[in-house]
């Protein structure tokens, strides 16, 4: 053979019985290059394909005329991996370092049997006489991964083809194969707090958003995510759902030392005792925890009773501040995020009610009461020194920043030495709050607010509509 023939190599093809139909395969070196067999060493040359490592740009011609396999899937199965196998070493199998790099240092064709005298420009370069020797090893590299797979196999393995509910199935649950992005965070937050309104003017502000599966199925509303909106008042729903998500960490300071009590039979306690009575105006009775069926199943009754601190947000009048009780030692403090001391008398009252129901709910939980007797009553708690908001809105934010970053044991003598956030990072905690409730693993819906978030684009990019937290509507975006 002449160094200007083609250099063909034909594997015989096997039966059906055996493990793997080999299909000819086309090697052509340059004619200045050549492999000795201490030098072919193909297993480190082998590239899995998504690795940053890179090999010798695919010349042009090759792109163009290499047949595609039949379609894969975009993860290969194991049955296949003999397949891949093949395949790898043919694409690597003849690499050789460059010498001149204006020059691709190697070609290689794969092609079927109909195609084995099909001859191209690429196929008419010079080849060297040595590529022989490659041939060989090629040969037995493929006889090799033959006779190993037909020991260990009855049947051909055959790359499986994946079906659309195998890919649904996989995006159904993308913990840990999706990453959730800034950009993708952003277009959450547009997402969820983005109100439609239709020609009659109805909203879709009722649209079911979230179900959080824990002790039971705690649903939001788009409403309740809306008033993460830009200077808005958060809903008590937002502040529950964090607590519900934050009791699930799997994090030593909420499985054995924080217990975030959910706010919502609280808030509905202090809608019957508007004043802190404690006989209901409404009711003409008093607090009793089995008042509130419905929100009993969202209380964790051994955290509540086991952990020796318990963060219990507090909503009235539509100001938020914090509970930090110490189970342990019976003591009580207020984290406000307005005030180093009760505003008012009326207050006074109002947390001398809570606290009632704060023991109330531990002692239904199977755990001692605060205090005894009449003092269940008279609990007091103390106001701590701490930087609090600027705005007249953010309470809910800090509230419950300070339920995931607060170290009990470090409040002393009435202070918290606290670094506070400049108001462009509260701002931001807006968006992280409503990406962190929608793609939470407790959320039933977490694939749909994956999906939907994915979708949308700004249809007006400008320094404006960039903002996340200014007000967009749907003529602003447009899904794809």
């Amino acid at each position: 053979m002449s160094p200007s023939d083609s250099n063909m190599m034909v594997v015989r093809e096997q039966t059906p019985s055996e493990a793997l139909a080999i299909v000819p395969i086309q090697v052509f070196v340059p004619a200045s290059q050549t492999i000795t067999e201490t030098d072919f060493e193909p297993t480190p040359m082998l590239q899995i394909e998504g690795t940053t490592e890179t090999t010798p740009e695919t010349p042009k011609q090759l792109q163009e005329t290499t047949p595609t396999l039949p379609p894969a899937p975009n993860k290969i199965h194991p049955d296949a991996e003999d397949a891949a196998a093949l395949l790898m070493m043919a694409r690597t199998a003849s690499y050789v370092p460059k010498t001149d790099p204006g020059v691709p240092s190697f070609s290689l064709g794969l092609t079927d049997s109909s195609q084995e005298g099909a001859s191209t420009q690429e196929t008419e370069r010079v080849k060297s006489p040595e590529s022989a020797n490659l041939i060989e090893q090629l040969d037995d590299l493929v006889q090799k991964i033959a006779s190993s797979a037909a020991k260990g196999k009855n049947k051909s393995p055959q790359i499986q083809r994946e079906t659309g509910g195998e890919s649904s199935a996989k995006f159904q649950t993308p913990g840990g194969l999706y990453q959730i992005t800034d950009d993708m965070k952003q277009k959450c937050y547009i997402w969820g707090t983005r109100l439609k309104e239709d020609a009659d003017g109805n909203t879709n502000e009722y649209e079911e958003m979230c179900t959080l599966i824990g002790q039971g199925e705690y649903i939001l509303m788009r409403m309740h995510l809306v008033s993460l909106q830009a200077k808005s008042d958060i809903e008590s729903h937002i502040v529950s759902a964090i607590c519900l998500i934050l009791n699930q960490k799997n994090e030593k300071r909420f499985q054995e030392q924080i217990y975030c009590l959910p706010p919502d039979i609280v808030s509905m306690a202090l809608s019957d005792h508007p004043n802190g009575e404690f006989l209901s105006p409404k009711t003409k009775k008093e607090f009793r925890v089995e008042a509130y069926p419905s929100f009993i199943p969202f209380i964790d009754r051994k955290k509540l009773t086991s952990h020796p601190y318990i963060f219990a947000p507090v909503c009235h009048l539509g100001h938020w501040w914090l509970w930090l009780i110490n189970t342990t030692k019976r003591k009580c403090h207020i984290l406000d995020p307005l005030h180093k001391k009760a505003p008012s008398d009326e207050r006074k009252k109002v947390n001398k009610f809570t606290g009632y129901v704060f023991s109330r709910l531990i002692t239904y939980a199977g755990g001692e009461p605060l205090q005894k007797g009449e003092n269940e009553k008279k609990i007091k708690a103390s106001y701590v020194k701490i930087s609090g908001q600027k705005t007249s809105y953010d309470c809910a934010i800090y509230v419950m920043k300070w339920m995931e970053l607060i170290e009990p044991e470090n409040i002393k003598k009435g202070k918290y030495e606290w670094d506070n956030w400049p108001q462009e990072e509260v701002d931001h905690y807006r968006v992280e709050y409503a990406s962190r409730i929608l793609f939470s693993e407790m959320n039933k819906e977490r694939d749909r607010a994956i999906r939907e978030s994915s979708a949308i684009r700004l249809s007006k990019p400008s320094s404006v509509l960039l903002s996340p937290f200014c007000q967009i509507n749907s003529a602003d975006i447009e899904t794809a």
